[in-house]
């Protein structure tokens, strides 16, 4: 039997009112569904990926690295930007070889939203290209590479320490101002090495100097004596070296034990001498560096950091140690301008870029490459510890070539 007029539009209001429900039921339940994400996005933990050498060479580093970041973070309660911060740590053993792998474990693996790292340069590009293509924000905590904040610069990727083209500059200016003539260089052959001698060259010969050899060996490799016996030979009016870590404790003992200390200078980039010199004992004695940090700054903002980090790990602070204490600080200055709402990452780039880092080594901004504007201090080697002698270059500004950002 066909429906009456009367029954149809029953039936029809009928069918409206049930879809009415269904759809506000559906509406219900993706709200209720979205409420705890929506609260999770806002009150979760922000995810920060260490990415340091925690063996190998560079593990003392990597380790004064992690330290001085936990100790900006243990000031702020264990929040930056409002947010808890979990760390979710990778040793990248300091192996370009290994770094896309280990980078891509804590971008898709782990999800973080921040990564920190590294200290070998050949690592810092590998995770610089991830950033890049991924968009994760990145902070450079010591990695030197000039392509960081040259070639490779994204609006994302930010470094609280230095290209390898500033300590060596500054110390071109230096030795050019002695009246050195004639000078050989020494270092691992790889990206910090190589951009060191280069940041040295370009003020050393603008000063009216001479580098008459250059002279390498591959990184990780200690064997110095050839190159020793080469420089005695060449005898030049000076040496200027890049190394760190556990390489630099060696070469400084093998130069001095060969006999070169005594009638051939050696200054280098500061990493020569910082975190080492316990290891390196009356060796080190008297050398000059240069460096955008000091032993000897005796400002209230360095004495208080010193203080608090000596006490938190029963450890002396060094660069690496402060460079890992301002990656936090600049991360929270990022946060804490969005909110803690990282996905504003326009927002968080422009907060760093206008901010002045209130930094143990001394205040500092970023340039328009996102790489520290700050003083290099020329220190000697004094005891224990790497003392001011003067301001080797002032606010000098990585020249940040082929950054386009």
């Amino acid at each position: 039997m066909r429906p009456t007029h009367t029954q149809t539009i029953q039936f029809k209001h009928g069918k409206r009112h049930l879809l009415s429900r269904a759809l506000l039921t559906g509406l219900t339940l993706a709200l209720t569904s979205a409420a705890p994400l929506m609260a999770q996005n806002k009150d979760s933990k922000i995810k920060v990926g260490l990415m340091l050498p925690y063996t190998g060479t560079f593990a003392a580093l990597g380790t004064a690295i992690e330290n001085g970041f936990r100790l900006h973070l243990n000031e702020q309660g264990g929040k930056l930007g409002g947010r808890e911060v979990e760390l979710v740590k990778v040793d990248d053993e300091s192996d370009p070889a290994k770094a896309t792998d280990n980078v891509n474990k804590l971008v898709k693996r782990d999800n973080v939203d921040v990564l920190v790292g590294t200290v070998h340069s050949g690592v810092a590009m590998a995770m610089a290209k991830v950033a890049k293509d991924s968009g994760t924000i990145l902070i450079v905590p010591n990695a030197g590479a000039d392509a960081v904040t040259g070639p490779m610069c994204a609006s994302n990727i930010f470094r609280s320490s230095f290209s390898n083209w500033q300590p060596g500059y500054a110390m071109g200016e230096v030795m050019a101002k002695k009246g050195y003539k004639r000078v050989v260089t020494i270092t691992w052959k790889y990206a910090a090495g190589d951009e060191s001698v280069r940041g040295f060259k370009d003020a050393y010969e603008k000063g009216g100097g001479k580098v008459i050899k250059e002279l390498s060996l591959p990184f990780p490799n200690v064997e110095f004596q050839a190159l020793l016996t080469e420089i005695a030979a060449s005898k030049p009016d000076a040496v200027y070296t890049f190394f760190a870590g556990g390489g630099a404790v060696k070469f400084v003992k093998d130069y001095a034990a060969a006999g070169l200390k005594k009638s051939i200078p050696l200054y280098g980039a500061g990493f020569l001498t910082d975190g080492t010199l316990d290891a390196q004992g009356a060796d080190a004695e008297g050398l000059f560096t240069t460096l955008h940090y000091a032993d000897s700054l005796a400002s209230a903002r360095d004495s208080a950091f010193r203080l608090a980090y000596a006490k938190t790990f029963k450890l002396q602070p060094d660069v690496y140690a402060v460079q890992g204490y301002d990656a936090a600080q600049m991360l929270g200055i990022g946060l804490n301008a969005v909110k803690g709402d990282i996905s504003k990452k326009a927002e968080f780039a422009a907060a760093l870029k206008s901010a002045k880092i209130d930094s143990p080594r001394g205040s500092f901004t970023l340039g328009k490459n996102h790489n520290p504007v700050q003083d290099v201090y020329l220190r000697q080697v004094v005891g224990k510890e790497n003392k001011v002698v003067s301001v080797a270059s002032k606010a000098l500004a990585d020249p940040g070539r082929g950054c386009k950002i």
